[in-house]
């Protein structure tokens, strides 16, 4: 087995590389990110240089892959480290750049050590640590892994980092009504009362396939998608060539979820869809409409999941607001190695003391669920 790196997914045969992933996880597959270089999104003067790590036989045939990106910021990864890249400062090594394998702007739990065959993850792993002391870079990390994975690599030498996400989870409802049955009075009355005002100022949705949408759309849609950025006064991560090519590709696993005023598109969220899961990934609205985030960005996906019979909807990250409309806390795994013995010391430290923090939090978090008390009492026993 050899093993080397690549600075374009496009010199790998997509159809090698999709073999080496779950292919119901749309964000590993060849097409997602081979789009994101193709339209700058990741790249020269992007802080996200690819160098995507492979293991082949002798012969060429591709047996395992890493997505892998050369970071000069710790921007679009949601796994925050800027206080270890302080501490890298004050010890007088610099903290970038780094090794980071995750999905661009993508804060979502799955696979990062994609193989085919058996015994090469490990091989994969031990290649990151080699990469990172060969090139004299100060870590590296595997962001929103497998638990599997997350478990493997700790025998590596790897810190596990623990953190919560909500999640929405289809546990057999026939319609929404259905999914409000289960919650607890006041929970449900504040959800009725959310969706009667979106009635109220005259919106309706529509859902439509990425593919099914025309140019104009996509225009109509980046729009909305770029002044969430620019409310904050950023630059969008992703670019609308992207959503034109990546979004209107036959069998795209793009969803819009939109929100109109009569013929006038007011509010959008844009998903993905895989295997049992949909995917919330970006928002975006013009002018101001009581409960339009949460109508657009979670009820509209939970009917969504409901009506196409999906088991997930993982909506994004951060906003315990979700709680209380009907998702579940779960718990995310990163996995980080620190080259400065020191440094990785320190961390090793933090992240016991912050782990202890994460799961005292998601255990209150389940005692505050939406659901009602035989639900909550379900859920407690499951996770223990």
């Amino acid at each position: 087995m050899k093993l080397r790196h690549v600075s374009s997914i496009s010199s790998v045969s997509a159809e090698a590389w999709d073999r080496q992933f779950d292919p119901d996880y749309p964000f590993t597959r060849h097409a997602f990110l081979a789009a994101l270089e193709r339209h700058g999104c990741v790249g020269a003067g992007t802080g996200w240089e690819p160098c995507h790590l492979l293991a082949e036989t002798e012969a060429g045939q591709l047996l395992g892959a890493v997505p892998l990106y050369l970071k000069t910021h710790s921007y679009g990864e949601f796994v925050f480290d800027f206080s270890w890249a302080n501490a890298s400062h004050q010890l007088g090594k610099p903290y970038y750049p780094k090794l980071v394998s995750t999905i661009p702007f993508t804060p979502v739990c799955g696979p990062r050590l994609g193989t085919s065959a058996a015994g090469v993850q490990s091989a994969l792993g031990e290649a990151l640590l080699n990469t990172t002391r060969d090139n004299r870079l100060s870590s590296t990390h595997l962001l929103f892994l497998d638990e599997a994975a997350a478990s493997s690599l700790e025998d590596q030498d790897f810190l596990t980092r623990l953190d919560v996400q909500f999640q929405w989870c289809n546990r057999d409802y026939a319609d929404f009504a259905g999914f409000l049955g289960g919650l607890s009075s006041d929970k449900r009355k504040k959800l009725q009362r959310e969706r009667r005002r979106i009635r109220e100022a005259g919106l309706h949705f529509r859902h439509c396939r990425g593919e099914d949408l025309s140019e104009s759309d996509w225009h109509d849609i980046y729009a909305l998608y770029a002044n969430t950025y620019a409310e904050r006064g950023q630059s969008p991560y992703l670019s609308l060539d992207f959503f034109l090519d990546y979004g209107r590709t036959a069998h795209s696993p793009m969803r819009v979820l939109s929100a109109h005023d009569g013929e006038r598109r007011v509010a959008a969220a844009i998903c993905l869809h895989g295997g049992d899961t949909l995917y919330g990934r970006n928002w975006g609205a013009r002018g101001y409409y009581h409960s339009l985030h949460f109508e657009t960005c979670y009820y509209q996906g939970i009917e969504f999941c409901i009506r196409e019979g999906l088991s997930r909807f993982d909506a994004g990250v951060q906003g315990a607001h979700k709680l209380a409309r009907g998702f579940d806390p779960v718990t995310t795994r990163s996995a980080h190695h620190l080259q400065d013995p020191r440094l990785h010391s320190a961390v090793a430290a933090f992240l016991q003391r912050e782990r202890e923090a994460v799961e005292a939090e998601r255990w209150d978090l389940l005692e505050h669920s939406a659901f009602r008390a035989a639900e909550q009492e379900r859920q407690r026993s499951t996770d223990a």
